[in-house]
């Protein structure tokens, strides 16, 4: 919801990110993603060629994503459900309630999904009053403390053991001081056995969906905990909240994109739990849901087709580019501001909320490359955080010494020979000040980086002077 993004406040959110030494100390863990990703690569030796076609898959998913998502409409109606189309995340939050309402609900679990995150759709629920329980572990972690998830996959990265067990004894009131909660299973264990009651007292289970198949009308979600089971099972309705780009022509390009998803956001060969849903409950079933119904969200995504940032909407949320990212690694998701943080955060979000809000997140990269490295559907987010950096530097968002600076820079470096003359006086110069100290721990217009490391002197002549006297190249 823009209304609470603090994207826009990106640079205080990341100096006192760097600044939490309990935040620090609980990031670490996310290093842990990028060997798994590797090893699971390493066993998998057709893994590029398994990329090369998701990329293909989810290409022509989008060239005719208006066709998918009639044949999607049409097979879901086929099974027994409903579909509803949403512009907005306002229209997507009234759908649900109302739903909601109809049957009577007034509890309903949810299974992890990005997109209720998106719509914000607890609080909504709530201030409707419905209560709202959210099922996968870390999600409800995080609910306990009134918080937003720090990663896709995985929520509460940004919390200790510690930290979850003082909100386990402060929020479980039935919970005996004495029992140990020292141990992961521990934790696992309390947790388990207050959801269990929950999932038997909803009326409604929502979830996201990581693909939905205009072949037959399926959603499929993967989970390693088994609540999305659990959440789409027991309560007599279903629902299911979706963007619109999360369709997919057939069961077996979902199977080619399942491939790719859990190598590259958990380094597993495959998740615990894959699960797909068709329709409500048949005749001849055991369980099930009774109603089944489909929101599917648009919030902006329609207007990124055809243009610049269309190839953001094949990402497929396995959070690779962030486990990889130097930034992230550094300062978390929360300092991102949003619902998405990482390099593609940088890209989605300026382009759901507008570069407005979001433009500070393009520019919290070393654009080192990796988060396209290691994309499962070779998304080039570098090149679009660019294509940002430009609409902000053009609207005249970016600070103005920025802006000045940039334009005093483009200046000499549209003449060759005044840029050269240029850096020889100014190296020459710089190199006698720094003479004796090698380095400067000051230097005018150059505060932002001086502020928290030192310069390096110039030492010897510069590259382009150097490149000369070693090729023979005429100035």
């Amino acid at each position: 919801m823009n209304e609470v993004a603090t994207s826009a406040h990106f640079k205080e959110n990341a100096h006192e990110a760097l600044t939490d030494a309990r935040l620090q100390g609980a990031l670490g863990f996310s290093r842990n993603f990028v060997g798994r990703r590797a090893a699971a690569v390493a066993r998998l030796p057709e893994f590029d060629a398994l990329r090369d076609s998701a990329r293909a898959i989810k290409d022509h998913t989008l060239a005719h994503l208006d066709l998918y998502l009639e044949a999607y409409e049409r097979k879901v109606r086929e099974s027994g459900g409903e579909v509803h189309y949403a512009q907005d995340a306002e229209e997507a939050r009234q759908i649900v309630i109302d739903l909601c309402r109809s049957m009577g609900a007034m509890s309903v679990t949810k299974g992890k999904s990005m997109i209720s995150e998106e719509i914000g759709l607890n609080h909504a629920l709530e201030a409707a009053g419905i209560e709202a329980v959210e099922t996968d572990l870390g999600e409800y972690i995080i609910q306990l403390r009134g918080e937003t998830p720090s990663h896709i996959i995985a929520p509460a990265i940004h919390l200790t053991a510690k930290d979850v067990e003082q909100e386990f004894r402060k929020a479980h009131r039935d919970l005996p001081p004495d029992r140990s909660l020292a141990e992961p299973e521990q934790l696992l264990s309390e947790a388990r056995q207050v959801l269990r009651a929950k999932f038997l007292a909803a009326d409604v289970g929502i979830t996201g969906a990581n693909f939905l198949i205009a072949e037959t009308g399926t959603s499929i979600i993967v989970t390693n905990e088994g609540n999305g089971d659990l959440t789409q099972i027991l309560p007599q309705a279903h629902i299911v909240i979706a963007s619109i780009e999360k369709v997919v022509p057939t069961l077996e390009d979902a199977a080619q994109l399942l491939r790719v998803l859990a190598r590259s956001a958990t380094g597993q060969d495959a998740s615990v739990y894959t699960t797909l849903s068709t329709g409500p409950r048949r005749p001849h079933d055991p369980d099930g849901p009774r109603a089944y119904h489909v929101v599917l969200l648009d919030n902006g995504r329609s207007a990124m087709l055809g243009g610049e940032f269309e190839d953001m909407l094949r990402c497929i949320r396995c959070g690779a580019c962030m486990n990889h990212c130097p930034v992230y690694q550094a300062v978390g998701g929360h300092a991102y501001g949003w619902v998405y943080p990482g390099p593609m955060g940088a890209v989605l979000t300026p382009s759901l909320i507008g570069v407005a809000e979001g433009g500070q997140l393009p520019n919290a990269s070393t654009f080192c490359g990796r988060c396209e490295e290691v994309c499962p559907v070779r998304i080039p987010l570098p090149n679009m955080m660019r294509h940002w950096r430009e609409r902000e530097f053009e609207r005249r968002l970016s600070p103005a010494p920025l802006r000045y600076g940039l334009g005093f820079w483009a200046f000499f470096a549209s003449r060759p020979a005044l840029y050269r003359l240029g850096a020889d006086l100014a190296a020459r110069a710089m190199r006698l000040a720094g003479r004796g100290k090698g380095r400067f721990s000051w230097l005018p217009f150059a505060g932002g980086w001086t502020r928290y490391r030192d310069l390096a002197a110039p030492e010897g002549a510069t590259f382009q002077s150097q490149w000369r006297a070693r090729s023979g190249a005429v100035r």
